[in-house]
């Protein structure tokens, strides 16, 4: 048996078009999973593709793959969304990556009410928005196999749910009160939410990513900014990390190997958090 497999499985991933996201639905697809990725656009340009204009590459290639526009600000936005991508998964699901996100600095003191609200709603709310029902879908599966917790905890998993949380989660930062807010916020949930569903044999964890060579760290992977060394200095892998290096934390934790695991915020960071 290959505890790592996930050929035949149904996911859905948002933030799916690029960056981090992109990498965990593409390393999902390439182990035979079929995928719905979320963007926030259905089509886009040759480096800003939507949704379809994704899943029509991959569809391409030969993988089953499905695109859903949304735009996930709120809680309600994100139950929207999840109601769709498993209509179009034909009602099943057995993985769910909640990857988008979005980052406003400003110092803590300057903040304004409007950003604190748009990244909170993005960041928190919506990742709960899309965890909720799809912990409640797997927990209806697991009591229709009798599964009681405490009494008889299944060794089967019903279920997947991957948050992703941030070295924000563990440190404070500088310039980000509202995005390490909504971190922490998703680290804890990731743990509440473990407690309350692991019995029904629903594996939810997350991953931490560390400084990452995406789109929202443009600013700092620019050889010009000072800090860009800085912080490559600090890192024990000496390099920023990609999409491709989501995608084995991803598949592990979407697979049966971790099918133990509970409220795990796993860092993905080549180090940093250890130096």
């Amino acid at each position: 048996m290959n505890m790592f497999d996930v050929a035949g499985k149904k996911a859905i991933v948002t933030g799916a078009t690029r960056g981090l996201g992109r990498g965990m639905a593409e390393g999902l697809l390439e182990g035979g999973a079929e995928v719905v990725v979320i963007g926030t656009k259905e089509r886009g340009t040759a480096g800003h593709p939507g949704a379809l204009d994704v899943a029509d590459e991959y569809t391409a290639k030969g993988y089953k793959c499905h695109g859903l526009a949304a735009n996930l600000d709120t809680l309600e936005a994100g139950e929207d969304a999840f109601k769709k991508a498993v209509s179009l998964l034909g009602g099943g699901l057995d993985i769910l990556i909640v990857a988008h996100g979005i980052q406003r600095r400003h110092q803590s003191n300057e903040f304004p009410a409007d950003e604190w609200h748009e990244v909170i709603g993005t960041n928190l709310d919506s990742v709960f928005g899309l965890a909720r029902p799809a912990s409640d879908l797997f927990v209806k599966k697991a009591q229709a196999d009798g599964v009681v917790p405490i009494t008889n905890g299944p060794k089967k998993c019903y279920g997947k749910i991957i948050l992703i949380a941030s070295m924000a989660s563990f440190f404070g930062g500088k310039t980000v009160p509202a995005y390490a807010s909504a971190k922490g916020g998703v680290a804890q949930l990731t743990k509440c939410m473990s407690n309350d569903l692991l019995g029904y044999g629903i594996n939810i964890n997350a991953l931490a990513p560390g400084y990452m060579d995406t789109e929202m760290n443009a600013a700092l992977t620019d050889p010009a900014n000072p800090r860009f060394m800085e912080l490559t200095n600090r890192i024990p892998a000496h390099r920023w990390g990609t999409g491709d290096d989501m995608k084995g934390p991803a598949l592990f934790l979407s697979s049966d190997a971790s099918n133990y695991l509970g409220g795990a915020v796993i860092p993905v960071d080549g180090g940093y958090l250890v130096m």
